[in-house]
């Protein structure tokens, strides 16, 4: 059984995840499975519209494989550099397609299953939806082109799903500009038989319906104080001087890896100042690589994945310990990656 479904129909190239059990989970092999359809879809004309959506009724995607990483880091291997080179080749493409790239972002949408819809040109979301950058809750930082689109969301909306790993309704993700277009779940099989005849954008607004209003839009006075400060210590006393839903978000904040919340937050500052997507993705890359090699890394897939515990030991443990050197480190370019990374965005 492939884990990438690849089907033509009428003028849509369909490419659906196909690891349901795993919540269709990135593999490496997906990833060059997705490249080569685009590869080959580009110059058909039979294929107008290319489509990416998951099997099963869980969500589209829920990530990368944590596990793989997390052995080939307990490893001091280079497997996952590897992967995370054609990943987020794979992003760049998917951003400037030539073709109509459409994503059903129905029900999870996490980490790698941002970077696979959330930078195609008309993205999709349901009442089902809950769309998420959780990554410092493991000990990374946010990746895929996740730091480039929150980086640009209103305000220090961003940030705030960035630090706290928060899943969005389809209603923020659309107010965030994480999505374009809200589709009623039961309207999606009717949509992508439209897409087989119809162009993108025509049959997308006749099946299109009103949003909610969104939830974080009516919080961004509190989120645009406390997260415009300069650090996280510093946003960490304004979310707990604030009360109510401000000292809830400290308290998640709380849980999260003190080194990565602090690379978090100069990833994102640097990625408002970076000139397109590409150049954030190379900086995500040394910041996934200086994770790879972390302590924080293994030990948060393990309290999250393997073992379940939920009770992660970072290290260092508080914020006070995480000086700027060691955040410093996080971007620093190193030659070997630099290598792996030539030619990335050409070929």
């Amino acid at each position: 059984m492939t884990d990438v479904l690849r089907t033509v129909r009428g003028h849509l190239g369909r490419l659906t995840l196909n690891r349901p059990k795993a919540l269709n989970a990135l593999t490496h092999d997906m990833v060059r499975a997705l490249h080569a359809a685009l590869d080959d879809w580009e110059h058909d004309d039979t294929v107008r519209t290319v489509l990416v959506d998951g099997a099963g009724d869980r969500g589209l995607c829920a990530g990368g494989d944590i596990r793989s990483i997390h052995d080939d880091a307990r490893a001091g291997g280079t497997a996952s550099l590897d992967f995370w080179a054609d990943e987020y080749r794979l992003n760049a493409r998917i951003a400037r397609y030539p073709k109509p790239y459409v994503a059903l972002m129905d029900g999870v949408v996490m980490g790698g299953g941002v970077g696979i819809s959330a930078h195609g040109r008309h993205r999709v979301v349901t009442e089902r939806s809950r769309i998420a950058m959780p990554e410092v809750g493991i000990g990374f930082i946010p990746d895929v082109g996740g730091t480039y689109l929150l980086s640009r969301a209103p305000g220090q909306l961003g940030t705030h799903l960035a630090l706290t790993g928060a899943p969005v309704s389809a209603a923020d993700a659309l107010h965030c500009g994480l999505a374009d277009h809200h589709v009623p779940s039961d309207r999606l099989a009717d949509l992508t038989e439209a897409l087989t005849q119809a162009p993108a954008a025509e049959a997308i607004q006749a099946h299109a319906t009103p949003a909610p209003a969104s939830a974080l839009a009516a919080d961004a006075g509190w989120i645009d104080h406390c997260y415009a400060a300069g650090t996280v210590t510093d946003i960490l006393r304004r979310l707990r001087d604030h009360g109510g839903p401000a000292a809830e978000a400290a308290a998640t904040l709380d849980t999260k890896s003190p080194t990565a919340l602090a690379v978090t937050l100069r990833a994102l500052r640097s990625a408002a100042t970076l000139p397109d997507l590409e150049a954030v993705l190379r900086q995500e890359y040394r910041t996934s690589r200086a994770a790879l090699r972390s302590a924080d890394l293994v030990e948060g897939v393990r309290a999250q994945i393997i073992d379940k515990d939920r009770s992660p030991r970072w290290s260092p443990a508080t914020l006070a310990e995480v000086d700027e050197a060691t955040v410093a480190a996080y971007f620093t370019a190193d030659d070997s990656d630099e290598a792996r990374l030539e030619g990335v965005w050409s070929r």
